[in-house]
């Protein structure tokens, strides 16, 4: 007989709202096995954590006991609905990488490049439910350096590995949009203010906009972020179809530029590509794809202050939908009418009307203001909740809550201003940087997750238990580690070693 140890003592309910009694644990057990296809038993014990209290057996609470706890609170943070999360996620993934896809169709060709985004959109989709069903396990995480520690066998060396890429990854995205929100203001303007003013006036404003304390409260700029954008590429791809040519257009197929690259004739579109297309351009042009789909490193901070972590899944599964629909159509639209010679990313280079390109880009300001505010929020977050534990200024107004709070945005604003101003390799490191962290928090992390948790479910030989669907998710989680391992080694070499022309507004 094996002996019980607390933290399978207290399954969690399949409804916030609801709690069935009289059930024994194995009855629970089975119950959300049916319900939602996995078992509630934790991988280990719990992570301490301030807001999601513990009881004296070191269980994590249920999530209704959490809202319950949470009533008389002045800021309470499980308030988000899967409307306010999925507005989030749509804040953080149609942004501007969106006007790069054109680009990767033209090195891979239309018919792989809309093939390959949608299985990209596939496996985020998979990790992203992996991730919501390790949240729902263990309520008490607050963000993905919880899951880090607790993924790796409880190891504190584990955590604070973790935080560090956590903290500098959220920085160098800051500094990515304080730096392209500066050029914006920069070719905009006809003020004659030092380029640099423009970068101070970008990080003020997106510090302003960083102050809400909760997800929930910061969504409604989020959705404001989203349609902006989504009408900016949907006025690209249009005014890119009325155009009657692209930018640098050249009548003559044998024109040779300044740089001695043979670009001329009418736009050309490749179904497949093009032959002498290179392995590292191709692997260029796909992880280009890749990196704008991964964004998993939030989505733990978000279920955490979900009212209803368990909608979640409905929340993924529009976004992902959504995104592929956008990133495919509005990428082959701008393809078709631009052509392999003439693209540009972003693709509003390859608008050959001035005013039109000014239009279109203008509606994409909020996004590049609002998702360096996410990361952001997300990073202060973290530093607040550990500074603060189990204090009173987490959950209430107090002075020196909301001045903790207002500093913390400041100093990470400050040091993302100042990597991005200061260091001139900036583009580079960020590329080397996303390379590196994205293969741990876009892949590895969770296929690791999913191999904990069936080990736990069904022991340590899983596969052979469940049979065909054993099989089936051992090799699928171990591909994904290993894809994440691609990314990490092939994936890093290729994005330090080609350069691209591109600010995506975010390097993924």
């Amino acid at each position: 007989m094996t002996e019980k140890v607390p933290w399978d003592e207290e399954p969690l309910p399949t409804k916030v709202e609801e709690h069935e009694v009289g059930l024994t644990v194995e009855e629970e057990n089975e119950r959300v096995l049916r319900t939602h296809g996995f078992s509630n038993k934790r991988i280990g014990p719990p992570v301490a954590s301030s807001v999601i209290p513990l009881d004296d057996a070191g269980a994590a609470l249920k999530i209704q006991d959490q809202l319950e706890q949470e009533k008389e609170n002045d800021i309470r943070y499980r308030t988000c609905s899967w409307q306010k999360t999925a507005a989030l996620l749509f804040s953080e993934y149609i942004c501007l990488a969106i006007m790069s896809f054109p680009y990767s169709y033209s090195v891979l060709g239309l018919v792989p490049g809309i093939n390959l985004t949608v299985v990209q959109a596939g496996f985020v989709l998979y990790t992203s439910l992996v991730v919501w069903e390790f949240c729902l396990r263990h309520p008490e995480v607050r963000d993905v350096t919880d899951i880090g520690q607790m993924l790796f066998f409880n190891s504190r060396i584990a955590w604070w590995l973790t935080a560090v890429m956590f903290i500098l990854n959220n920085t160098f995205i800051m500094g990515l949009h304080v730096l392209v929100a500066e050029r914006y203001l920069n070719t905009m303007s006809s003020h004659p203010f030092c380029t640099i003013i423009f970068g101070i006036i970008a990080a003020v404003v997106s510090w302003l906009c960083s102050l809400p304390r909760t997800f929930s409260a910061l969504s409604h700029l989020a959705t404001a972020s989203a349609l902006f954008t989504f009408v900016s590429v949907l006025l690209a791809a249009i005014f890119a179809g009325i155009q009657d040519h692209p930018a640098g257009y050249n009548p003559d197929p044998n024109h040779v530029t300044a740089a001695g690259v043979k670009m001329g004739g009418d736009p050309t579109v490749l179904v497949i590509p093009a032959v002498g297309t290179t392995f590292v351009s191709g692997v260029n042009a796909f992880l280009n794809i890749s990196y704008t789909f991964i964004g998993q490193i939030t989505l733990p901070s978000f279920i955490a202050e979900m009212k209803d972590p368990f909608e979640f899944r409905k929340c993924i599964w529009v976004v992902t939908l959504c995104e592929i629909v956008v990133f495919s159509v509005i990428g082959a639209v701008v393809y078709a009418y631009t052509g392999t010679q003439y693209n540009t990313a972003p693709a509003f280079g390859s608008l050959s009307n001035d005013v039109q390109k000014k239009i279109a880009f203008s509606f994409m300001v909020p996004t590049l203001i609002f998702l360096g505010v996410l990361y952001a929020s997300v990073s202060a977050r973290f530093v607040m909740f550990r500074l603060f534990d189990g204090t009173r200024h987490l959950t209430s107004h107090t002075m020196l809550g909301w001045v903790a709070w207002a500093s913390i945005l400041g100093i990470l604003w400050i040091f993302s201003f100042v990597i991005a101003e200061v260091i001139p390799f900036f583009s580079d490191l960020l590329s080397l940087m996303s390379s590196l962290f994205d293969s741990f928090f876009g892949w590895i992390f969770w296929g690791v997750a999913y191999l904990r948790m069936r080990a736990v479910d069904y022991g340590p030989h899983f596969m052979a238990v469940r049979g065909l669907r054993g099989w089936v998710g051992f090799i699928v989680n171990v591909t994904i580690i290993v894809a994440g391992l691609f990314f990490l080694g092939p994936g890093t070499y290729v994005r330090t070693v080609v350069r691209r022309p591109r600010l995506t507004g975010r390097p993924r």
